[in-house]
């Protein structure tokens, strides 16, 4: 992705190529400011435009293009579009007039894709766009690039918004490009089915080639006839070899996740009574709220962002106290949660190894490894600096590091951010195998899906549960952006 953003491969000048890394400087403009602030480009286009326009043949096809591009960012209706886009990835009116400088990292990315979208370039590469994104924001970023109509390449590691918008899919193993026609789902059909192919092949082969090398190693200095027969059978090996053998399929190496069963506790375990709260009295965000949580519980809490899903947690771990009613929780009921923020607490110098020793202090260094191990991590990566691990990698020692509490409840915010897809169906796995109960946050609605019973909105100072499963609240959303098939 960055050897083509920075044009390392040979990709015509006239193609505009641009490539999102990083969300947008925190600065004094407004974040529809930010988006609309590509009129550098308008201004190096009407230079160019003036230049062509000079040339003896009167600029011909070049000139064209340059025009065809001042007109797709049509400096008169760019602030409209901007709003358009913004609003579409969460951003109301007040909130495009706010500095970029008061929104925080995840937001400025937000604002960063919005201009990417802007900017409408002949090839646009994404990588991972919907990790900052709510269940909202990916439904119409899902619906606009599936609208796209120029070179999109995505990283994604979500299922689900891949097989809305791609067509193709480019597979990477062994330094080599294989690419399929489709998205995602129809690509792991056809690769199924040609690794079939291709292991009834391999084997059929090495079956001949076997047959034939006992034949010749029995037969080769036999009688002329025999010996005659053993040498053409030599000579078809050797053409076979020459011509290409098939190679043997190789297997994505799947990780398994394992969470510890629990020991049950008599419900309810976690009670909301009458519960409200809010950061400051005047701006409240839940009104007295009722609900139980059980150990069989398998919730996921959907919601515009802003909504208080995050918020909701921490009333249930008791990091936040609510202004009215009360949160109960059982006596020995053990909770962890997963959040995006925990991986920015690691100390990067510390190792895994070591991160669980201090963590969990008295148990001894095999039983650490086994911990770490059991999420992925093994060898090398157990005991080099954190720091050099990928952001994936580091997930995985969160993981380790709460399985290790042996919770009965789990909490998880945002989990699959750095997770490739794999990943995030052996995390499925695990936690469909797991007696636990569990509370879900989640943009990924391949994983909720998998895991959830009951689907809960937040919205509008209130916990409502939703009454169909996570496809059909997505078709709502579609619906209610107006996006609907």
């Amino acid at each position: 992705m960055g050897a083509i953003g920075c044009r390392e491969l040979p990709i015509p000048e006239h193609m505009d190529i641009y490539h999102l890394t990083r969300e947008i400087e925190a600065s004094d403009m407004s974040a529809l400011q930010a988006v609309v602030s590509c009129d550098e480009e308008i201004v190096k286009l009407e230079k160019e435009a003036e230049i062509l326009a000079a040339q003896d043949d009167g600029g011909g096809e070049a000139l064209d293009r340059v025009y065809e591009r001042l007109e797709a960012i049509d400096a008169s209706t760019a602030e409209k579009r901007a709003a358009e886009i913004l609003f579409g990835l969460g951003f109301n009116k007040q909130m495009q007039a706010q500095k970029t400088r008061d929104f925080s990292g995840g937001w400025r990315m937000r604002i960063a894709l919005a201009r990417a979208l802007f900017m409408n370039p002949t090839i646009l590469l994404l990588d991972e766009p919907t990790n900052h994104l709510d269940l909202e924001a990916c439904v119409w970023l899902e619906e606009t690039l599936k609208k796209f109509d120029r070179i999109l390449v995505v990283i994604s590691h979500s299922q689900d918004f891949l097989n809305g918008v791609c067509t193709n899919i480019i597979h990477m193993q062994n330094r080599k490009l294989k690419l399929y026609t489709g998205n995602y789902d129809q690509y792991v059909q056809t690769r199924c089915e040609l690794e079939e192919n291709q292991m009834k092949q391999y084997r059929w082969e090495q079956e001949q080639i076997a047959s034939m090398k006992e034949y010749i190693a029995r037969f080769g200095h036999g009688s002329a006839k025999l010996a005659r027969q053993a040498q053409s059978k030599e000579k078809t090996l050797a053409k076979m070899e020459r011509g290409g053998l098939t190679e043997k399929v190789v297997r994505d190496k799947i990780l398994v996740f394992r969470f510890t069963n629990v020991v049950k506790l008599p419900p309810p375990v976690l009670q909301f009574v009458e519960v409200t709260f809010g950061y400051t009295p005047e701006n409240v965000l839940y009104k007295k709220l009722d609900f139980g949580v059980d150990l069989d519980s398998r919730i996921a809490l959907v919601g515009p962002n802003g909504a208080g899903k995050s918020t909701l947690l921490k009333l249930m771990t008791g990091e936040l106290a609510p202004l009215d009613g009360m949160v109960r929780r059982h006596n020995h009921l053990r909770i962890a949660q997963f959040h995006q923020h925990l991986a920015e607490n690691l100390d990067l110098d510390m190792s895994a190894l070591q991160y669980m020793m201090k963590e969990y202090p008295g148990n001894e260094e095999e039983r650490m490894r086994a911990a770490v191990g059991k999420f992925g991590l093994s060898g090398k990566a157990q005991v080099m600096p954190m720091r050099n691990l990928s952001d994936g990698q580091r997930s995985r020692v969160i993981f380790a590091w709460l399985a290790y509490r042996q919770p009965q409840l789990l909490l998880l915010d945002e989990p699959t951010n750095h997770l490739d897809i794999e990943t995030i169906d052996s995390l499925a796995e695990a936690l469909n195998e797991w007696d636990g109960g569990l509370v879900l946050v989640s943009h990924d609605f391949r994983l909720i899906n998998q895991v959830a019973h009951e689907i809960w909105v937040c919205e509008n100072q209130a916990v409502t549960r939703w009454e169909g499963d996570i496809m059909d609240f997505k078709e709502r959303l579609r619906s209610k952006a107006g996006l609907s098939v």
